[in-house]
């Protein structure tokens, strides 16, 4: 079933850059997509559009039955310093109107399952890097949103961090149902994660083409060894490299 649809946007900002170009994307109920492409392709464009953070200058954008809740985490944890990881999470219910008592569970179910249980009244200048990418997480999925859309979440972040949230990520996908587009630079991420990687042109963004790696859902590190990944990855470089090249 359908969720989302993309048909031919383009995007200009007022500076005169051309972003998106014919831009066509539709979206499965429950899909990993990564937003694989240069970078200045557009690709968080893309996402921000979805997000109706901006709004297209051509083209159409279409929800299914109904616009899912969404949530969006950004590739920086944008976290408040001034407060407590809990009153960090508790942000999105408050704009909601909702009672601290009454959010109090589910603020604590999403610190659970990022695995911040413990840390609730912890400021962020106390967290790892790691540790503050997951509380951004839990403040996006403590409203359980239908689409979970992330901006290079962890572009910053050591390579072992980066793995251990890759696995626990497909863990909360499979536990929630949400279906998840993400944007990234690497090859072997979008490999591991997704059940489809788009690969974008250079600027102005378009997909060029796209890669089925088959369902997602929680993978060990052995999958890294298997045929399939390193095929993948294979074909996500090639078309990579032929994006650069069309540049």
């Amino acid at each position: 079933m359908s969720l989302l649809s993309l048909k031919q946007i383009g995007k200009t900002f007022a500076n005169g850059t051309r972003a998106l170009d014919q831009l066509d994307l539709t979206v499965a109920r429950g899909e990993f997509i990564s937003l694989l492409g240069p970078s200045g392709c557009g690709k968080s464009t893309a996402l921000r559009l979805m997000a109706g953070l901006e709004q297209p200058d051509s083209g159409s954008l279409t929800w299914g039955e109904t616009k899912p809740d969404i949530g969006f985490v950004f590739q920086d944890p944008t976290l408040m310093p001034w407060a407590n990881v809990f009153d960090n999470v508790f942000l999105p219910l408050r704009l909601k109107g909702v009672a601290r008592a009454d959010a109090l569970p589910k603020i604590m179910d999403a610190l659970t399952r990022v695995g911040l249980g413990d840390f609730a009244q912890s400021f962020p200048r106390e967290l790892s890097g790691g540790m503050k990418m997951r509380a951004s997480i839990a403040r996006a999925l403590v409203l359980r949103p239908a689409l979970l859309l992330m901006d290079e979440p962890f572009a910053a972040l050591d390579e072992i961090t980066r793995l251990k949230l890759n696995r626990d990520l497909l863990e909360l996908q499979a536990e929630l149902g949400m279906t998840v587009i993400f944007v990234t630079h690497s090859v072997y991420e979008s490999a591991y994660l997704s059940s489809r990687i788009c690969v974008f042109s250079n600027r102005p963004g378009r997909i060029i083409e796209t890669i089925e790696v088959g369902p997602s859902g929680p993978r060990g590190e052995e999958f890294r060894l298997t045929s399939a990944y390193l095929e993948t990855c294979q074909r996500a470089s090639a078309a990579l490299e032929n994006a650069m090249e069309r540049a």
